[in-house]
């Protein structure tokens, strides 16, 4: 494996204990996280060479972030300091049929203003055999826009793999920019998509059902529509309530369909950055297995990661590969 390149903000958790309200309660736990970072983060922990690109706050909170990121083994040296406070969002954790519930605070934060001359792409690069972005980097801001776009251009020139979770959150594009056309701009830039019907409709201005025949539809048109766009993958996600949810996951490599089996997850620890995770197996898993074993390992690391508290999925491979073997007894290991 080559060395991974995410691109994204950096954002502390702030979220009440034994999920209670936040007026039910003085007492907080906080952790760091961000979708791109939670990939990369993952990766690292399977054993991937990764770097993330952000800014930060320069104060000490802003270094806790950069150390939390270097005990994973992923390389800060392009993480820059501003003197803008770090992100944050505020989470309300949901049971059973009470649903969690996010508020942001990230408009004026250390990552809205990067611009490109902030981030040298040729270095960032210079070792990258892949980089992966999401639709959340390009909402937040037309400067993280711009890099993100400078980064793409510059990965596909030198023949890097680019994969695209092209995640479309409207409350958070409040600049001059219509979110559609500028998915269109940096998927066009990409080589794997991760994303469902809901992402291909987005961009395709489709009406594509949830089948599995739509979803092979939807893929050729999007193949199509986007020439180097070579894979689709989808995780589907069944929520019987808060608490219980089910996994599994479905591909299209331009030859073949293939869906995986469900993964029972019947009690729900923490399902933030369970779609990072899925992002982080299949990129991992590309690079080891074919592309059946590829969703097979993505699905897993998907579904452990809703065990684990906190945004970053800290399964191992180890862990993963023992899903994959059918150990999904939860037995204790001695």
């Amino acid at each position: 494996m080559g060395q991974i390149i995410t691109f994204g903000e950096v954002l502390m958790r702030i979220s009440p204990t034994s999920n209670k309200k936040f007026i039910q309660s003085n007492v907080v736990e906080f952790y760091f996280g961000g979708t791109e970072l939670n990939v990369g983060i993952s990766i690292a922990n399977f054993g991937g060479d990764v770097k993330h690109i952000s800014a930060v706050s320069d104060d000490f909170i802003g270094e806790t972030a950069i150390s939390y990121i270097r005990k994973f083994g992923v390389d800060t040296s392009l993480i820059s300091l501003s003197k803008r406070p770090l992100g944050v969002y505020f989470l309300e954790v949901g049971a059973v049929m009470r649903p969690s519930t996010i508020s942001y605070n990230r408009s004026h934060s250390a990552f809205s203003e990067i611009v490109p001359e902030k981030v040298n792409w040729e270095n960032a690069l210079e070792s990258g055999s892949w980089m992966h972005w999401t639709g959340i980097t390009p909402a937040l801001s037309k400067g993280a826009f711009d890099t993100l776009k400078a980064g793409l251009k510059l990965a596909r020139e030198k023949g890097m793999t680019v994969s695209a979770d092209p995640t479309y959150r409207s409350g958070l594009w409040n600049y001059d920019q219509d979110p559609k056309e500028a998915l269109i701009e940096l998927l066009n830039y990409s080589t794997i998509f991760i994303g469902g019907i809901n992402e291909i409709n987005e961009v395709l201005g489709t009406s594509f059902g949830y089948s599995n025949d739509d979803f092979i539809e939807a893929s050729k048109q999007l193949m199509k529509a986007f020439p180097s766009i070579e894979k689709v993958f989808d995780k589907i996600r069944t929520s019987l309530n808060s608490s219980w949810h089910k996994i599994r996951a479905r591909m299209w490599n331009g030859i073949e369909f293939k869906e995986t089996e469900d993964l029972d997850i019947t009690h729900v620890v923490d399902r933030i950055g369970t779609g990072d995770a899925f992002a982080a197996g299949l990129i991992y898993g590309l690079q080891q297995y074919d592309d059946y074993k590829a969703i097979e390992f993505a699905s897993a690391a998907c579904a452990l990661k809703h065990t684990y508290e906190g945004d970053v999925n800290l399964t191992t491979l180890k862990e993963v590969t023992n899903i994959l073997g059918g150990n999904t007894t939860g037995r204790l290991m001695r």
